[in-house]
């Protein structure tokens, strides 16, 4: 078996560690090429723009939302050109998930913010007001069907009335 070397990985860690002492114990190398971090949303932001601007992950794959019971989590998977991708996490009550929009780092993530509007309810301020997507035009307010306590009969209510 072949010895790993994480140098490059090992060394954004570090680097980020170094900047933002509160991701002691939330990012973690966990295999060659992928970085898992999770931030707190106040602190997003600032560890995002690092991320992108200073660490050079300029390519934006896709923004994963979950539902985790009390909170929305949201995964935003970045890629630099060295083929390391990195994982950056963060949370959101269920109650009241409002997200910053990213357009301004990454002007097609809009289409993956609209997922997380339509699916899962967030609210992503800054985002600008266009078709829905991907759920059609006509679908209920308030009915997210990625919502683990979302079922199919509660849109069939909706349309009853």
């Amino acid at each position: 078996m072949t010895e790993v070397n994480l140098n490059r990985e090992e060394d954004i860690q570090n680097k980020l560690l170094s900047k933002f002492s509160f991701l002691e114990g939330r990012i973690k190398v966990k295999r060659a090429r992928r970085i898992f971090a999770d931030v707190d949303l106040n602190n997003f932001r600032s560890v995002f723009d690092y991320i992108v601007k200073d660490a050079n992950f300029n390519i934006m794959c896709m923004i994963t939302g979950l539902d985790e019971g009390e909170n929305l989590s949201f995964i935003y998977h970045l890629a630099n050109f060295d083929g390391i991708i990195f994982d950056l996490k963060t949370y959101a009550p269920k109650g009241n998930p409002v997200l910053k929009t990213i357009t301004d780092a990454f002007p097609g993530a809009g289409l993956y913010e609209r997922e997380l509007v339509d699916l899962l309810g967030a609210k992503v301020e800054g985002l600008s007001i266009d078709n829905r997507y991907p759920l059609p035009d006509g679908w209920p307010d308030g009915q997210y069907p990625l919502r683990k306590d979302w079922k199919r009969e509660m849109l069939d209510q909706k349309e009853e009335k």
